[in-house]
Formats: structure tokens, C-alpha cells, sequence
């Protein structure tokens, strides 16, 4: 394959849904480019703006919370995961509202305390922190919650 088709290639795999750096690298890889070649492909698409670390980011942080509900704690892992910079992970984290963050939080455990079966309350209240901190969420606010919905 030459650059010149791998890069329109990936212009359209960019243009379709954000992309990461890490996720156009692996993508040539597979295309089986040379370093060099996708130094090449990587510049040129970033000079076009098809690729776009912060704005990855910002999208990311954004579609994982409104779409999957996570929590801050694991929208970070997930963007370190995919070696984004620190600085574009705190700008992703200011595209969540905190009042957008709140309520979320607040439908998600309801629905998670209503849902579960559980007789043993001890048990209960294991299942609901396990549950939310897998989701990201940040243990203070899990743990207010369990003693908030205990006491009712």
C-alpha cells in the first residue's frame, strides 16, 4: 500500500469518529506501514486536523459519561490507557459539568440501590460500592450515598 492510499485510508477512519494516537499507529501497523511511513501519515493528518489529541479527549470524556455513565476515576485510567497527555485529560474532565456529574451519579445509584436483590445488607452494600466503583466514581461520594440510602 502506498502513503498516499493509507492516508486517505485514514483521513476517512479519522473522519468517521475521533481517534487517539495510539489508535491511527496501530491501525497503520496493521496496514503493515514502515516508522517511517507512518511518522509521515501521522504529521500529515494532524496538519489537516484529522487527528486531534485534545479533542479526542474532550469527546471521549464526554460520550463515556453521558452514553456509559463512568465516572471520573475511570474516564482518566481509560485515556492513560490510551497514553493522552495529562494536560488534555484535566481539559476532557472540565467538558463534564458538575451539575450534569451530580445528577448522573445520583440516577445511577437509585437505580443500582432499587435493582439489587439482596437480603443481607452488608452484602447489599458491598454490591452497590463494588458497582459504582467499578463505574469511576469517587469513593467519598459512593460511600455517602450507601449511608444515605442505609439510613432510609
Amino acid at each position: 500500500m502506498t502513503i498516499k492510499e493509507a492516508l486517505q485510508k485514514l483521513e476517512h477512519f479519522c473522519a468517521y469518529q475521533d481517534r487517539c494516537h495510539d489508535e491511527v499507529v496501530t491501525k497503520l501497523y496493521a496496514l503493515k506501514m514502515s516508522p517511517e511511513e507512518i511518522d509521515i501519515i501521522i504529521v500529515k493528518l494532524i496538519e489537516d486536523n484529522f487527528l486531534n489529541e485534545t479533542r479526542f479527549a474532550c469527546s471521549f470524556a464526554r460520550g463515556k459519561h453521558r452514553i456509559k455513565h463512568w465516572g471520573k476515576i475511570r474516564i482518566v485510567n481509560e485515556l492513560k490507557t490510551r497514553h493522552i497527555s495529562a494536560a488534555n485529560i484535566n481539559l476532557a474532565l472540565k467538558e463534564i459539568p458538575p451539575d450534569e456529574y451530580g445528577t448522573t451519579f445520583d440516577q445511577l445509584s437509585q437505580k443500582c440501590w432499587e435493582n439489587l436483590t439482596e437480603r443481607n445488607p452488608l452484602k447489599k452494600r458491598k454490591k452497590f460500592c463494588d458497582y459504582l466503583l467499578r463505574r469511576g466514581y469517587e469513593s467519598n461520594l459512593v460511600y455517602e450515598k450507601v449511608k444515605e440510602f442505609e439510613q432510609i
